[in-house]
């Protein structure tokens, strides 16, 4: 629980670097609480077209209300952590820009926030996973 509301204290702080673990568990938190807010508060609708048929979930009422107030108290904290995520890769935080290209540029946000940091200091900052090196000869 720890790594998920770790981005919520480090509200937006844009400078830094943050591990692979905060980063997905934070998107894994967001996912849990708007799929649980769907299921208490959705309404499923059926259409049939053909001998297709599918299902939407409308979110209205209090529920919609939640889920908006929700998501609009993450916006900034997804931001940060995303832009922190690139940083531990040594990358700029500008490449989150790749969420305006449909499909290619959110295939190629997934694979980046897939990569592991770099190892030891780099110009954001310590390694999130090793944030005091030990110096073996002084």
């Amino acid at each position: 629980m720890e790594w998920m509301i770790l981005p919520y204290r480090r509200y937006a702080e844009f400078s830094g670097r943050s591990r692979r673990k905060e980063y997905w568990m934070f998107a894994l938190f967001n996912v849990a609480v708007a799929v649980a807010i769907t299921a208490i508060f959705g309404q499923t609708t059926y259409t049939q077209s053909g001998m297709f048929a599918s299902a939407f979930t409308n979110v209205t009422g209090v529920g919609g209300i939640l889920l908006a107030l929700f998501r609009l108290a993450s916006f900034i904290p997804s931001l940060a952590v995303g832009v922190r995520r690139l940083h531990d890769q040594d990358r700029s935080g500008w490449l989150l820009l790749l969420l305006l290209v449909p499909i290619l540029g959110w295939f190629a946000l997934f694979v980046l926030m897939c990569l592991p940091g770099t190892v030891g200091p780099n110009r954001f900052g310590e390694d999130p996973k090793n944030p005091t090196p030990t110096e073996v000869f002084n």
